[in-house]
C-alpha cells in the first residue's frame, strides 16, 4: 500500500469512527459531496485540503502520517519474544509502557504509577533498550510500535497475567455505563462459525484503530476499556449428567 493510500485509509476510519459521512465533511470544509467523495477516491489531496479534512476531523496532519506509518493489524502489532520477556520481568514496566501506548506523557505516568524521576527514567532507559520506545532529552519519548499490541497466546505476558485478568474483568454486572456482557449457545454450520470468527477479528481491528486514533486525546478526555471476545466449540457441562448413560 503507498504512503497516500495509507493515510486515505486513515482518514476513512477516523470518519467512520466518528459516525461522520462524506456529505457531513463536505459540510464542513465547504465541498459538494461529490467532490470529497472524488478526492478519497482519486486520493487527490492538497496539503491545505488535508489540513481542513484532518481539522474537520479533530486530528493533525501529523496525527494521521503517524497512525498511517503504524496501520494497526487485526488485534494488534505482535512484539518480539524477548520485548515480551523484558516488560514481563518487570510489573512497573509494563504499566509504564501500557500508559505510554495509550498516550500518557510521562511526568503524568510519574504521576499515576507515584515514581520519583530516578524511577521513571529507569524504566524509560529500559524500555529504549528494547527498542520500544525512543528516549529523547528531557524525558520526552516515540513509540517505537503501534499504540495497540497483540500479547503472544502462549508468551510470556499473557502466560503471567491472563488469568489474573481474566478474572478480575469478569467480576462485575456489567449494568454500568458502557458496560455490556452477552452470551449465546447454538448449534451452528461450519460456514455460519467461519462468518463470527469474521466478524469477531473485524470488532477486534476496529477496537485497534479506535485505541490509535484516541491515544492523542488529553487523559481526561479518556478512560481504560477492556473488550472480550471468544468463541468456540463448546457444550455445557451440565449437559453431560443428563445424557443416558450406556
Amino acid at each position: 500500500m503507498s504512503e497516500c493510500a495509507q493515510i486515505v485509509a486513515v482518514l476513512k476510519r477516523s470518519l467512520k469512527a466518528r459516525g461522520t459521512t462524506y456529505r457531513d465533511l463536505a459540510a464542513t470544509v465547504g465541498l459538494s459531496e461529490a467532490s470529497i467523495k472524488r478526492i478519497f477516491a482519486e486520493e487527490t489531496f492538497s496539503l491545505a485540503r488535508l489540513e481542513q479534512i484532518c481539522t474537520a476531523l479533530g486530528l493533525s496532519i501529523v496525527e494521521v502520517a503517524r497512525m498511517a506509518a503504524q496501520q494497526t493489524t487485526a488485534g494488534g502489532q505482535q512484539l518480539t519474544i524477548e520485548q515480551e520477556e523484558t516488560l514481563a520481568s518487570d510489573s512497573r514496566l509494563l504499566a509504564c509502557f501500557h500508559l505510554l501506548l495509550n498516550g500518557h506523557e510521562p511526568p503524568a505516568i510519574a504521576s499515576e504509577l507515584d515514581l520519583p524521576e530516578r524511577e521513571l527514567r529507569r524504566l524509560l532507559v529500559k524500555l529504549d533498550a528494547a527498542k520500544l520506545i525512543e528516549l529523547q532529552p528531557k524525558l520526552k519519548v516515540r513509540l517505537r510500535t503501534s499504540n495497540v499490541i497483540s500479547w503472544r497466546s502462549n508468551g510470556p505476558v499473557r502466560r503471567l497475567y491472563e488469568q489474573q485478568v481474566k478474572t478480575e474483568f469478569l467480576q462485575a454486572d456489567f449494568t454500568g455505563r458502557h458496560e455490556s456482557i452477552s452470551f449465546a449457545s447454538a448449534e451452528l454450520s461450519e460456514a455460519s462459525a467461519k462468518i463470527l470468527t469474521r466478524k469477531a477479528e473485524m470488532l477486534a481491528r476496529d477496537f485497534a484503530e479506535l485505541a490509535a486514533l484516541d491515544a492523542g486525546l488529553p487523559d481526561k478526555d479518556k478512560r481504560s476499556m477492556g473488550l472480550l471476545l471468544a468463541l468456540r466449540p463448546w457444550v455445557f457441562s451440565m449437559y453431560d449428567g443428563l445424557r443416558k448413560k450406556g
